[in-house]
């Protein structure tokens, strides 16, 4: 379960950028690429090692606030990004 005080960031290896030729952020890693939807994007782009999970959900719901609460996406995807090995949480 993903906590809202946690900071996440990228793994060792993996790099977060936007990438022209794809349209998309993407994550790179040694044995390849992820290319990631919008949603996926916008949360990855918050990643910067020292916001919280919960700051990131703020900076988020600021940012599409027409969207309404992100908490719970964000969290999920959180988890999601975390099992694929792309994400540690200190």
């Amino acid at each position: 379960m993903i906590k809202p005080h946690l900071v996440p960031r990228f793994r060792v290896g993996f790099r977060f950028q936007w990438e022209p030729a794809q349209n998309a952020y993407v994550l790179l890693y040694p044995e390849g690429m992820v290319r990631l939807n919008g949603s996926a994007g916008a949360i990855l782009s918050e990643v910067d090692g020292e916001r919280s999970v919960a700051e990131m959900v703020q900076r988020l719901e600021e940012r599409y606030p027409d969207a309404g609460p992100l908490s719970d996406d964000v969290m999920g995807f959180l988890g999601e990004a975390r099992e694929n090995g792309w994400i540690d949480l200190i």
